[in-house]
């Protein structure tokens, strides 16, 4: 798969994302997140069009998502994204 695709399909992904697959992830990883933080999340980043594949963009977002999770879910949320972008 070409990187441009992949990327666009991360991206498209992610502007999609729900609570529901937010609490979803966040149980598969490990991370703890209440249905009030999955909202938050879903409201950040859902129709936003956020680049993760630009560092700049990707750290707004993060810190954000700190805002109305803690640390420790922005440290593991992080490791993610960096298994996509070192892959785009």
């Amino acid at each position: 798969m070409g990187v441009i695709l992949f990327q666009k399909i991360v991206l498209q992904r992610l502007n999609q994302v729900t609570a529901d697959e937010v609490l979803k992830y966040a149980k598969q990883y490990g991370i703890h997140v209440t249905r009030k933080q999955a909202l938050e999340v879903e409201k950040l980043v859902n129709g936003k069009n956020i680049n993760i594949f630009n560092e700049k963009e990707r750290n707004k977002l993060l810190s954000q998502v700190e805002a109305v999770t803690s640390k420790e879910a922005v440290q593991l949320l992080n490791q993610l994204f960096e298994q996509y972008v070192s892959r785009g």
